[in-house]
Protein backbone atom coordinates (compact mmCIF):
# COMPACT_ATOMS: atom_id res chain seq x y z
CA UNK A 1 0.00 0.00 0.00
CA UNK A 2 0.80 3.30 -0.52
CA UNK A 3 1.61 5.99 1.80
CA UNK A 4 -0.14 9.94 1.70
CA UNK A 5 2.24 12.44 2.27
CA UNK A 6 1.17 16.48 2.44
CA UNK A 7 3.90 19.75 2.21
CA UNK A 8 1.53 22.99 3.36
CA UNK A 9 3.40 25.50 3.44
CA UNK A 10 2.45 29.72 2.91
CA UNK A 11 2.74 29.24 -0.99
CA UNK A 12 1.24 25.87 -1.88
CA UNK A 13 0.07 22.50 -0.34
CA UNK A 14 1.06 19.56 -1.99
CA UNK A 15 0.01 16.04 -1.83
CA UNK A 16 2.09 12.93 -2.60
CA UNK A 17 1.55 9.18 -2.61
CA UNK A 18 4.92 7.13 -2.02
CA UNK A 19 5.85 3.92 -2.09
CA UNK A 20 7.96 1.69 0.38
CA UNK A 21 11.27 3.19 -1.14
CA UNK A 22 10.11 6.32 -1.05
CA UNK A 23 9.52 7.08 -4.80
CA UNK A 24 6.62 9.48 -5.05
CA UNK A 25 4.06 7.60 -7.30
CA UNK A 26 1.71 10.65 -7.57
CA UNK A 27 2.49 14.27 -6.72
CA UNK A 28 -0.35 17.26 -7.23
CA UNK A 29 -0.15 21.32 -6.00
CA UNK A 30 -2.34 23.65 -5.50
CA UNK A 31 -1.97 27.51 -4.21
CA UNK A 32 -2.36 28.32 -0.32
CA UNK A 33 -5.35 30.50 -0.52
CA UNK A 34 -3.62 34.08 0.09
CA UNK A 35 -5.05 35.45 3.11
CA UNK A 36 -7.48 32.76 3.70
CA UNK A 37 -9.51 31.92 6.76
CA UNK A 38 -8.93 28.57 7.80
CA UNK A 39 -11.58 26.85 6.43
CA UNK A 40 -10.43 28.46 3.60
CA UNK A 41 -6.80 26.98 3.32
CA UNK A 42 -8.40 23.58 4.84
CA UNK A 43 -10.55 23.09 2.22
CA UNK A 44 -7.33 23.51 -0.32
CA UNK A 45 -5.86 20.78 1.89
CA UNK A 46 -8.84 18.64 2.27
CA UNK A 47 -9.49 19.14 -2.07
CA UNK A 48 -5.62 17.62 -2.60
CA UNK A 49 -6.48 14.70 0.08
CA UNK A 50 -9.65 13.65 -1.51
CA UNK A 51 -7.31 13.78 -5.21
CA UNK A 52 -4.40 11.31 -3.68
CA UNK A 53 -6.79 9.47 -2.28
CA UNK A 54 -8.98 8.80 -5.67
CA UNK A 55 -5.35 8.22 -6.90
CA UNK A 56 -4.84 5.50 -4.60
CA UNK A 57 -7.92 3.42 -4.78
CA UNK A 58 -9.25 4.55 -1.81
CA UNK A 59 -6.70 3.15 0.99
CA UNK A 60 -3.21 4.52 1.91
CA UNK A 61 -1.27 3.05 5.02
CA UNK A 62 -0.58 6.19 6.87
CA UNK A 63 -0.56 9.74 6.36
CA UNK A 64 2.69 11.89 7.21
CA UNK A 65 2.60 15.92 7.43
CA UNK A 66 4.83 18.51 6.81
CA UNK A 67 3.50 21.58 7.91
CA UNK A 68 5.31 25.30 7.87
CA UNK A 69 5.43 26.45 11.53
CA UNK A 70 5.89 26.74 14.60
CA UNK A 71 3.62 23.38 15.09
CA UNK A 72 2.86 21.76 18.33
CA UNK A 73 3.22 18.33 18.15
CA UNK A 74 1.71 17.67 21.86
CA UNK A 75 -1.44 18.62 20.55
CA UNK A 76 -1.32 18.15 16.88
CA UNK A 77 -1.81 21.77 16.02
CA UNK A 78 0.04 24.47 13.90
CA UNK A 79 0.46 28.72 13.73
CA UNK A 80 2.13 28.63 10.69
CA UNK A 81 4.13 32.17 10.56
CA UNK A 82 3.20 32.32 6.44
CA UNK A 83 -0.59 30.99 7.04
CA UNK A 84 -2.18 33.63 9.37
CA UNK A 85 -5.71 31.74 9.39
CA UNK A 86 -4.38 28.79 10.82
CA UNK A 87 -3.90 29.77 14.44
CA UNK A 88 -3.81 26.73 16.48
CA UNK A 89 -5.22 24.97 13.86
CA UNK A 90 -6.33 21.21 14.75
CA UNK A 91 -4.34 19.61 11.68
CA UNK A 92 -3.47 16.61 12.80
CA UNK A 93 -7.19 15.84 13.75
CA UNK A 94 -8.36 17.57 10.24
CA UNK A 95 -6.16 14.90 8.36
CA UNK A 96 -7.19 12.14 10.63
CA UNK A 97 -10.71 12.37 10.51
CA UNK A 98 -10.40 12.83 6.33
CA UNK A 99 -8.71 9.74 6.36
CA UNK A 100 -9.89 7.60 9.15
CA UNK A 101 -8.66 4.42 10.17
CA UNK A 102 -4.83 5.13 9.28
CA UNK A 103 -1.89 6.49 11.38
CA UNK A 104 -1.03 10.04 11.26
CA UNK A 105 2.05 11.93 11.79
CA UNK A 106 2.97 15.52 11.88
CA UNK A 107 6.22 17.88 11.27
CA UNK A 108 7.72 20.31 10.60
CA UNK A 109 8.86 21.80 6.88
CA UNK A 110 11.91 21.98 7.91
CA UNK A 111 12.97 18.37 9.47
CA UNK A 112 10.38 16.79 6.40
CA UNK A 113 12.63 18.58 4.23
CA UNK A 114 16.00 17.02 6.08
CA UNK A 115 14.45 13.73 6.59
CA UNK A 116 13.70 13.34 2.75
CA UNK A 117 17.22 14.44 1.58
CA UNK A 118 18.28 12.46 4.31
CA UNK A 119 16.67 9.07 2.97
CA UNK A 120 16.78 9.62 -0.77
CA UNK A 121 18.71 12.64 -1.65
CA UNK A 122 22.34 14.51 -0.78
CA UNK A 123 22.04 13.54 2.72
CA UNK A 124 22.46 10.09 2.11
CA UNK A 125 24.98 8.45 4.49
CA UNK A 126 25.16 11.57 6.81
CA UNK A 127 24.83 10.60 10.48
CA UNK A 128 24.40 14.28 11.94
CA UNK A 129 22.83 16.29 9.11
CA UNK A 130 21.27 20.14 8.97
CA UNK A 131 18.75 20.65 6.27
CA UNK A 132 17.79 24.28 5.05
CA UNK A 133 15.91 25.64 2.96
CA UNK A 134 16.90 29.66 1.55
CA UNK A 135 14.19 31.35 -0.28
CA UNK A 136 11.43 33.58 1.07
CA UNK A 137 12.69 32.86 4.17
CA UNK A 138 15.53 30.59 6.35
CA UNK A 139 13.84 27.08 7.47
CA UNK A 140 15.89 24.21 8.56
CA UNK A 141 15.79 20.74 10.31
CA UNK A 142 17.71 18.39 12.15
CA UNK A 143 18.37 14.41 11.41
CA UNK A 144 21.03 13.42 14.24
CA UNK A 145 21.94 10.08 14.78
CA UNK A 146 20.28 8.85 11.66
CA UNK A 147 16.64 10.23 13.60
CA UNK A 148 14.51 13.04 12.74
CA UNK A 149 14.89 15.08 15.83
CA UNK A 150 11.77 17.23 16.80
CA UNK A 151 12.54 18.66 19.76
CA UNK A 152 10.46 19.29 22.89
CA UNK A 153 7.25 21.04 20.67
CA UNK A 154 8.19 19.94 16.94
CA UNK A 155 10.49 23.07 16.56
CA UNK A 156 13.53 21.87 16.88
CA UNK A 157 16.09 23.29 13.85
CA UNK A 158 14.29 26.55 13.33
CA UNK A 159 17.98 27.81 11.86
CA UNK A 160 16.81 31.04 10.39
CA UNK A 161 16.19 32.54 13.68
CA UNK A 162 19.42 31.88 15.01
CA UNK A 163 20.45 35.63 15.66
CA UNK A 164 23.37 37.08 13.50
CA UNK A 165 23.60 40.90 14.34
CA UNK A 166 23.06 41.77 17.54
CA UNK A 167 21.38 45.28 16.73
CA UNK A 168 20.05 43.95 13.47
CA UNK A 169 16.80 43.97 11.48
CA UNK A 170 13.47 43.08 12.98
CA UNK A 171 12.39 39.64 11.97
CA UNK A 172 8.86 38.96 11.05
CA UNK A 173 9.07 36.25 14.00
CA UNK A 174 9.44 39.59 16.62
CA UNK A 175 12.67 39.32 17.13
CA UNK A 176 15.78 40.81 15.67
CA UNK A 177 18.86 40.08 13.92
CA UNK A 178 17.96 36.68 12.74
CA UNK A 179 19.84 34.92 10.06
CA UNK A 180 16.39 35.01 7.76
CA UNK A 181 16.70 38.89 7.63
CA UNK A 182 20.03 38.93 6.24
CA UNK A 183 19.89 35.55 3.76
CA UNK A 184 16.58 35.15 2.75
CA UNK A 185 15.33 36.06 -0.82
CA UNK A 186 13.52 39.30 0.07
CA UNK A 187 16.14 40.30 2.15
CA UNK A 188 18.54 40.60 -0.09
CA UNK A 189 17.09 42.53 -2.26
CA UNK A 190 15.86 44.85 0.25
CA UNK A 191 19.54 45.57 1.39
CA UNK A 192 20.78 45.64 -2.59
CA UNK A 193 18.60 48.13 -3.34
CA UNK A 194 19.18 49.97 -0.48
CA UNK A 195 22.71 49.77 -1.50
CA UNK A 196 21.92 51.23 -5.04
CA UNK A 197 21.10 48.08 -6.60
CA UNK A 198 19.01 49.70 -9.52
CA UNK A 199 16.69 47.28 -10.77
CA UNK A 200 12.63 47.15 -11.75
CA UNK A 201 10.54 47.48 -8.80
CA UNK A 202 9.14 43.92 -9.19
CA UNK A 203 12.94 42.38 -9.17
CA UNK A 204 13.24 39.49 -7.22
CA UNK A 205 16.15 37.58 -5.79
CA UNK A 206 16.43 35.65 -9.42
CA UNK A 207 16.56 39.30 -10.64
CA UNK A 208 19.54 39.86 -7.88
CA UNK A 209 21.55 36.24 -8.65
CA UNK A 210 21.15 37.24 -12.61
CA UNK A 211 22.54 40.46 -11.62
CA UNK A 212 25.60 39.02 -9.60
CA UNK A 213 26.35 36.77 -12.35
CA UNK A 214 26.95 39.42 -14.52
CA UNK A 215 29.52 40.93 -12.25
CA UNK A 216 26.82 44.02 -10.55
CA UNK A 217 29.43 44.68 -7.70
CA UNK A 218 26.30 45.35 -5.22
CA UNK A 219 24.26 42.09 -6.38
CA UNK A 220 27.79 40.50 -5.63
CA UNK A 221 28.16 42.15 -2.24
CA UNK A 222 24.51 41.33 -1.03
CA UNK A 223 24.82 37.58 -1.77
CA UNK A 224 28.44 37.56 0.35
CA UNK A 225 26.85 38.90 2.93
CA UNK A 226 23.80 36.66 3.16
CA UNK A 227 26.60 33.91 2.54
CA UNK A 228 28.69 34.95 5.35
CA UNK A 229 25.69 35.22 7.86
CA UNK A 230 24.48 31.88 7.13
CA UNK A 231 27.66 30.41 7.57
CA UNK A 232 28.10 31.78 11.04
CA UNK A 233 25.10 29.98 11.80
CA UNK A 234 26.06 26.84 10.56
CA UNK A 235 29.19 27.27 12.39
CA UNK A 236 27.09 27.78 15.80
CA UNK A 237 24.48 25.15 14.63
CA UNK A 238 27.31 22.73 13.51
CA UNK A 239 29.28 23.00 17.00
CA UNK A 240 25.64 23.14 19.14
CA UNK A 241 24.47 19.63 17.32
CA UNK A 242 28.15 18.13 16.19
CA UNK A 243 27.38 17.99 12.67
CA UNK A 244 28.69 16.08 9.53
CA UNK A 245 27.11 17.62 6.52
CA UNK A 246 24.71 20.65 6.26
CA UNK A 247 22.37 20.07 2.73
CA UNK A 248 20.73 23.20 1.92
CA UNK A 249 17.73 23.68 -0.82
CA UNK A 250 15.30 26.53 -1.82
CA UNK A 251 14.94 29.83 -4.61
CA UNK A 252 18.09 31.31 -3.38
CA UNK A 253 20.23 28.52 -3.01
CA UNK A 254 19.86 27.63 -6.74
CA UNK A 255 22.28 30.31 -7.61
CA UNK A 256 24.79 27.98 -6.89
CA UNK A 257 28.16 29.23 -6.85
CA UNK A 258 27.10 32.17 -5.88
CA UNK A 259 25.59 31.17 -2.72
CA UNK A 260 27.96 27.97 -2.05
CA UNK A 261 31.53 29.88 -2.92
CA UNK A 262 31.23 32.69 -0.19
CA UNK A 263 29.43 30.77 2.23
CA UNK A 264 32.27 27.58 2.27
CA UNK A 265 34.79 30.34 2.31
CA UNK A 266 33.54 32.01 5.53
CA UNK A 267 32.84 28.31 7.13
CA UNK A 268 36.10 27.64 6.55
CA UNK A 269 36.51 30.99 8.65
CA UNK A 270 34.38 30.56 11.24
CA UNK A 271 34.16 26.79 12.31
CA UNK A 272 37.71 26.72 13.21
CA UNK A 273 37.23 23.44 16.08
CA UNK A 274 38.60 20.27 15.26
CA UNK A 275 35.95 18.68 14.96
CA UNK A 276 33.97 20.94 12.32
CA UNK A 277 36.55 20.73 10.16
CA UNK A 278 35.29 18.40 7.96
CA UNK A 279 31.79 19.85 8.36
CA UNK A 280 30.65 19.85 4.55
CA UNK A 281 28.11 22.03 2.60
CA UNK A 282 26.09 20.76 -0.57
CA UNK A 283 23.18 21.51 -2.89
CA UNK A 284 20.18 19.57 -1.89
CA UNK A 285 18.52 17.03 -4.57
CA UNK A 286 15.04 16.44 -4.10
CA UNK A 287 14.05 20.52 -4.68
CA UNK A 288 10.43 20.83 -4.35
CA UNK A 289 9.55 17.05 -3.36
CA UNK A 290 11.67 16.69 -0.22
CA UNK A 291 9.03 17.67 2.26
CA UNK A 292 6.86 14.58 0.62
CA UNK A 293 9.31 12.32 0.09
CA UNK A 294 10.77 13.42 4.44
CA UNK A 295 6.72 13.33 5.46
CA UNK A 296 6.09 9.89 3.99
CA UNK A 297 9.64 8.65 5.56
CA UNK A 298 7.81 10.43 9.08
CA UNK A 299 5.00 8.42 8.75
CA UNK A 300 6.98 4.91 8.39
CA UNK A 301 7.61 3.92 5.18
Amino acid sequence: MLTLCLDIGGTKVAAGLADARGALVHTATCPTPPGGSAEQVWAAVAAMIAGALREAGGAVRAVGIACSGPIDLNSGTVNPINIPGWDGFPLADRVAAAVPGVPVRLGGDGVCMALGEHWRGAGRGAGFLLGMVVSTGVGGGLVLNGAPYAGRTGNAGHVGHVVVEQDGERCSCGGRGCVETVAAGPWLVRWARANGWSAPPDADAHALADAAASGDAVALRAFHRGARALAAMIASVGAACDLDLVVIGGGVAQSGGLLFDPLRAALADYARLDFLTALRVVPAELGGQAGLVGAARLAGV
